[in-house]
């Protein structure tokens, strides 16, 4: 039976980060595990995980069935405690970013960032490349004071070769013309170049792969503010995966320059009742800059 996926924009945005966090943990095997599923809803309660119920609903009455068409018995101890070491100890740990590099007199950054894009090259180093249109290495100015980080290109995207030219680049031209800045005033880049299949979160070893390149341009351009756009930037930026919640209303450190979080603008766009709260993010990078927002006419 398929369950349907809800409607509303804040939930699906909650489960698809749920489902998000339990893969980059690598326990997605365990809902993966093939099952007969005749036999597993005629079988009698598995002991171990019967004693640990509190106050369980009566057991539907079933008919019974030979022993050996039932599943075999997993230890519930054992299952308990492979999550646990999931939890604590992810499969695949995040790499070291790479170490800053120096910084480079600012009639050179043009150039530095030119010589990363030819590294890349026509890129096949993950399988992001097999899909793709065009890559999408950034875009904006090599002396930038505002650095934004995204998780990936969409399909107008892929399609142009530049970052945030969509609806959700739209959003977001409308956010930094607010904060007193044009789009060519700042650089704009994603964690990862090329697009993924369907526009879905980007995977560990695609965005680990790609991630490089990305600390590269930042330490090219020497951004006094990173704004990280939504839960994929701040994690791979960062290596540490917390709620979004524990990340926005701080500056944080990185990489010499200062990291301030809020929602992608693709969310923004799903729940529009959360553009106060994104605003009072780029309040805080204004602040840090010096900027005043433009009156009003």
């Amino acid at each position: 039976m398929t369950l349907p996926f809800p409607n509303d924009p804040a939930m699906r945005e909650a489960l698809s980060e749920r489902l998000r966090f339990y893969r980059e943990l690598g326990i997605g095997e365990f809902y993966r595990r093939p099952v007969d599923e005749a036999a597993w809803t005629q079988a009698e309660p598995e002991p171990q995980l019967e004693e640990a119920r509190v106050a369980a609903p009566p057991e539907p009455v079933r008919r019974e069935i030979p022993a050996a068409a039932a599943p075999p018995v997993r230890n519930a101890a054992i299952f308990s405690s492979q999550i646990e070491e999931s939890l604590i100890a992810p499969r695949k740990p995040f790499p070291a970013p790479p170490p800053q590099a120096a910084a480079l007199p600012p009639e050179q950054h043009f150039a530095a960032l030119k010589l990363i894009r030819e590294e890349i090259g026509d890129c096949t180093r993950c399988d992001l490349s097999k899909g793709r249109n065009k890559i999408v290495f950034g875009d904006g100015h090599p002396e930038a004071k505002l650095f934004f980080v995204g998780e990936g290109p969409g399909a107008d995207e892929d399609a142009q070769g530049l970052p945030f030219v969509g609806r959700g680049g739209q959003l977001l031209n409308n956010m930094i013309n607010a904060m007193g800045l044009k789009r060519e005033d700042v650089y704009i880049a994603n964690v990862v170049k090329c697009r993924p299949p369907a526009n879905r979160t980007p995977e560990p070893d695609e965005a680990h792969t790609c991630s490089p390149f990305l600390f590269r341009q930042i330490d090219v351009v020497r951004p006094q503010v990173i704004v990280a756009l939504g839960q994929t930037a701040v994690t791979y930026l960062t290596g540490e995966k917390k709620p979004l919640s524990a990340w926005r209303g701080t500056v944080h450190p990185l990489r010499g320059t200062k990291l301030i979080v809020t929602y992608h603008p693709a969310f923004l766009l799903r729940d529009p009742n959360q553009k106060k709260h994104a605003w009072a993010d780029l309040q805080i990078a204004m602040r840090e800059l010096g900027l005043t927002a433009p009156a009003r006419k």
